[in-house]
């Protein structure tokens, strides 16, 4: 796989979305539970392995796993000091992990950017042991949901969806997870709905994220605008946007369980 949003500052970038909207929540609803064995599959920079770690606790471990060597390198930093913590190389949808290895193997915010998300999941649920859990929490409409709708960003909504759905990624990949779950034979599969963030006016957090994003997405986004000036001028309306004192942002995040079969 690749990822998109790839550059220096995304380990930062994805540490402050989890201090923001931790992953706590998602975590608990999936069954993570203490003593449980479990492999974080596209950790990033390791944002929630501390938070991984607190709920299994001294009985239990985390294997986080990246494509990345600036990631993995910045969440063994993180986690430095932890001896029920491990990170390592490795990529959907090869990680190169043992099978049936852990009880509890999750994936989030990955799958969006996959090309082939039922062969990542065949994957996941390969390391997973059976009776054993896989989770993935993923975005549905990400960026899309907001009031009000000037006509800047209504005008290049489009440009901007079709040059990143060109790459491979996938705004509704949330809703599409469960029948994903379903077909790949998973057992008692459910689905949890939170937000990743809700944001009543203006919101200087989500303005920082959001400038960092158009600008690594610009070679992308810029051959389906046309020009240069004209993704610019998307950018700047849907920054005025999260700056506005009167406008609602908000996305959601769907956390699909499922059990592997005994």
């Amino acid at each position: 796989m690749s990822y998109l949003m790839e550059s220096t500052k995304e380990g930062q970038r994805l540490i402050l979305q989890e201090r923001a909207n931790p992953s706590s929540v998602r975590l608990l609803q999936a069954g993570l539970c203490r003593g449980q064995r479990v492999a974080d599959i596209g950790c990033g920079s390791g944002a929630v392995i501390p938070t991984m770690l607190d709920i299994v606790g001294n009985d239990g471990s985390v294997m986080g796993v990246d494509m990345s060597q600036e990631r993995v390198d910045e969440a063994r930093k993180l986690v430095r000091g932890a001896r029920n913590a491990v990170v390592q190389l490795g990529a959907l949808p090869a990680t190169g992990l043992p099978d049936a290895a852990f009880d509890f193997t999750w994936s989030q915010f990955v799958f969006e950017y996959l090309r082939e998300p039922d062969v990542a999941l065949r994957e996941l649920i390969r390391v997973t042991r059976p009776g054993g859990r896989v989770a993935v929490a993923d975005i549905d409409g990400h960026g899309l949901a907001f009031w009000p709708r000037p006509a800047a960003i209504e005008e290049g909504i489009e440009p901007f969806m079709s040059a990143l759905s060109a790459t491979g990624f996938d705004f509704y990949i949330g809703r599409k997870l469960f029948t994903l779950f379903r077909k790949a034979g998973l057992q008692d599969v459910s689905v949890h709905l939170s937000s990743l963030y809700i944001s009543a006016g203006a919101d200087s957090r989500l303005v920082a994220d959001y400038t960092q994003r158009f600008e690594v997405l610009a070679p992308v986004a810029i051959k389906t605008f046309g020009d240069e000036r004209r993704y610019r001028q998307f950018a700047d309306a849907y920054l005025a946007l999260l700056a506005d004192p009167d406008a609602l942002k908000y996305a959601v995040v769907l956390t699909v369980v499922g059990t592997r079969q005994r």
